[in-house]
């Protein structure tokens, strides 16, 4: 059995009660609301491309439309990407931004998230440009230019709070990574390791590298710590670089993603924000932790 979600942006909940019994009445099944004017879901509809006739009804209307499986709907492991993920920013960028390089280390950075550069090269080109960065600098990128990724905090509070174990596994630095991490609440942090002389950078990552072969790895290795399946895994990110963890998953989610990963990753959320990955898995507005 199947589950159509209709989600808009809670920031501008365009999702109609017309829309969505209009979307009810071509594809069948049961409507149900999980958020009024942001997210209902069609419970088994019946015709055969039910994704693409809620799209023909709904037009060019900022309105996510997904199809999901009924069985194993809630998630019991969150695995997450951080930069343009859980925050809305790219680290690295922001560091580049204090030595007035950032247009020239971003031009990387989008290549390499949209799988045009290998990300281990990719990463060590851009944090020798960073050589000679210091602490102080880096401490006021933190403070003053990252900002949390609207609906994070909720995401993983709510799926905490009904039993899942949630991860944050970066490409970007722990510097960042565990102090974000922290702030919205998940149980762990891996991410790569900047290396200083003293309080400035040297221009280098302490090895291994934690690139998509690493963050694959670490989604197998909670599976079987925490005793899951593969199915129970809801992953999310945007980057080249975070397909082989989406792909393992059994939701694997392109948030805003890059168009290589949009089009490669099963389910892709364009409009909503990290909260509509709660109403993926059939959480009701009530439901959540915020």
């Amino acid at each position: 059995m199947t589950v159509l979600c209709l989600i808009a942006n809670p920031a501008d909940p365009e999702l109609t009660t017309d829309q969505a019994q209009r979307v009810q009445r071509e594809t069948g099944g049961e409507l149900n609301w999980l958020a009024q004017n942001i997210a209902c879901e069609i419970t088994a509809p019946k015709s055969t491309n039910p994704e693409m006739t809620a799209r023909d009804v709904l037009g060019s209307a900022a309105i996510d439309v997904v199809l999901v499986p009924k069985a194993n709907r809630r998630k019991k492991l969150l695995i997450a990407d951080m930069d343009s993920t859980m925050i809305n920013e790219e680290c690295i960028d922001e560091l580049a931004d204090a030595l007035d390089i950032k247009a020239e280390v971003a031009a990387i950075t989008a290549r390499a998230m949209n799988g045009e550069l290998d990300f281990g090269q990719a990463l060590n080109t851009r944090v020798a440009l960073l050589k000679g960065l210091n602490k102080k600098r880096i401490a006021e990128v933190r403070r003053e230019q990252i900002s949390l990724a609207p609906g994070g905090r909720t995401l993983v509070h709510t799926m905490k709070a009904y039993g899942a174990y949630t991860s944050l596994v970066s490409g970007g630095f722990t510097y960042f990574a565990d102090y974000f991490a922290e702030r919205i609440g998940f149980d762990e942090t891996v991410a790569n390791v900047l290396e200083f002389d003293g309080d400035h950078l040297t221009g280098t990552v302490a090895r291994p590298i934690v690139d998509s072969s690493a963050k694959l790895r670490r989604l197998r290795e909670l599976v079987k710590f925490q005793g899951l399946d593969p199915a129970q895994v809801l992953a999310v990110g945007d980057g080249a670089n975070d397909l082989p963890m989406l792909q393992a998953a059994g939701m694997g989610v392109a948030l805003h993603a890059k168009p290589q990963v949009a089009a490669e990753a099963q389910y892709r959320i364009t409009h909503g924000d990290l909260t509509a990955l709660l109403y993926l898995q059939g959480y009701d507005e009530e439901e959540f932790v915020r």
